[in-house]
């Protein structure tokens, strides 16, 4: 622990939480000549997504990936040695990867630009805190004249009835175990479920999904999933939407799930359930209440600044942003740090967090990816749009992959062509949004991209067809 400064010391800013967007907050502070302090009280530092969310579950996945490949040999005409995937041997292979990527953050926590206290943050006032140490020495006390608070999430478990006597795993277990039950019932619809029922499918166990709602990745585009369904049937998955669990039990040592599916009550037996339905920020202990910091729909309650009921009080990433995503934390700590500055300079607080190019991916596979507002979106907002779709079963690259599954489409206005917002259900999404991203972040029109060479035969091209098709309606 640096402790260069005493306990009792003053700071600038003071963030809690040593993840992407705290760190981000911090290092943005430092840069303007602040004197900062950051109090983390995880057992190792790093934050989420280095430790138990973004890079992990994409090393598993990549295993996973690899393994539907060699499953296909045959289908391009290779010889494949029989199938098996050593769970252990990709446990280990994440945790190498993991402590190098976590030693460089520490590092970067550590080089001297700020004080770090390892211990759980309380609110005594608007302007102070109490830490409780993790190696439990005395806890004391520090005051700051602007904070950022960015603890991140933890998972969702929900209470069904015997879920807790009948045990379950989160991601957190299935990302570093060295042994995985043969049958799975992964709880939940959204990008943690699909990533991880993909990743157990993947090497060779039997996945039954439950969602409650209708569809998969709520909230997005449908047709996204009904690809998504369609392809994880065809790998024999057992998807089942518009679901109520009624009780969870154990029977002979397994798992018995009872739950109505439409209008017909059904059941599951499994060896394992994995509950994968969402993640809710993480302010239990930091007695918001004594620092008058408000919560809306349990997240920190923000303005576009980044700032909380409080006004010296900030916050970043999952504690608050309406996208669980690590860019949008990142960007989100830099602002608040920019803020905060400005803020005990006695400047306007001008700067405001943009989410016109909120980018969302997912791992699964096919991947998803999209970027921008959705139809649905723009209807409520009465902005006439046009839109664009192709499919990857006609696009010449993707063919020749043989990854067929999946579509692209593109949102744009009506009157200007100006691209809107973009979804990609296929290979690669998460790479190929990009280019839509790039074009977006221009303002381009739909006009402008169809003006952009794309080489044939690749993936990128198939954007050139919606793009075409919206230019087509706008221009009559």
């Amino acid at each position: 622990m640096n402790t260069d400064l005493d306990p009792a010391s003053h700071f600038d800013f003071i963030v809690i939480g040593g993840g992407s967007g705290g760190y981000a907050a911090a290092r943005t502070a430092h840069s303007l000549g602040m004197s900062v302090a950051i109090i983390d009280g995880a057992a190792e530092l790093g934050g989420l997504c280095i430790l138990r969310g973004c890079m992990p579950s994409k090393t598993l996945i990549e295993s996973a990936d690899r393994n539907l490949s060699i499953r296909r040999a045959a289908e391009f005409g290779l010889k494949a040695q029989p199938l098996g995937a050593d769970i252990r041997a990709i446990r280990d292979r994440k945790r190498t990867l993991i402590a190098d990527f976590a030693s460089y953050r520490q590092g970067q926590l550590e080089d001297g630009r700020f004080v770090i206290y390892r211990g759980h943050a309380s609110f005594v006032d608007a302007h102070t805190l109490e830490v409780l140490p993790r190696d439990g020495s005395a806890s004391f006390q520090v005051r700051g004249k602007t904070f950022c608070i960015a603890t991140g999430s933890v998972a969702s478990v929900p209470p069904i009835p015997g879920l807790a006597e009948a045990g379950f795993w989160t991601s957190d277990e299935v990302l570093d175990t060295d042994t995985l039950p043969e049958t799975f019932a992964v709880l939940g619809g959204g990008a943690i479920a699909l990533e991880m029922a993909h990743y157990l499918e993947g090497v060779g166990r039997k996945v039954t999904l439950i969602q409650r709602s209708e569809q998969f990745l709520t909230g997005l585009d449908p047709e996204c999933s009904a690809v998504i369904e369609k392809a994880y049937a065809h790998r024999g998955m057992t998807c089942h939407l518009g679901t109520s669990i009624h009780r969870i039990s154990t029977v002979n040592g397994r798992k018995h799930i009872e739950y109505r599916h439409g209008d017909k009550e059904t059941s599951v037996t499994v060896d394992h359930i994995l509950v994968a339905m969402g993640r809710s920020p993480a302010t239990d202990g930091l007695n918001l209440e004594a620092a008058k910091v408000s919560l809306t729909k349990k997240k920190i309650a923000i303005q576009p600044t980044m700032q909380s009921t409080q006004p010296h009080i900030f916050a970043a990433g999952d504690v608050c942003s309406p996208l669980d995503v690590v860019h949008v934390a990142i960007q989100q700590g830099e602002i608040a740090a920019r803020n905060a500055h400005r803020l005990i300079h006695g400047k306007a607080v001008e700067e405001k967090a943009d989410y016109r190019l909120l980018l969302f991916g997912v791992f699964s596979h096919p991947q998803v990816a999209a970027v921008g507002a959705g139809e649905e979106e723009l209807r409520k907002a009465g902005t006439p749009y046009v839109t664009g779709s192709y499919p990857f079963n006609d696009h010449g690259k993707s063919m020749c992959m043989g990854e067929t599954e999946g579509f692209v489409k593109m949102l744009a206005h009506r009157e200007s062509g100006e691209i809107m917002g973009a979804i990609c259900v296929g290979p690669q999404a998460t790479e190929l949004v990009h280019e839509v991203v790039i074009a977006m972040h221009y303002r381009g029109t739909v006009q402008d991209f169809m003006n952009i060479p794309h080489y044939h035969p690749t993936l990128s091209e198939i954007w050139t067809y919606p793009a075409e098709e919206c230019a087509d309606q706008i221009n009559g």
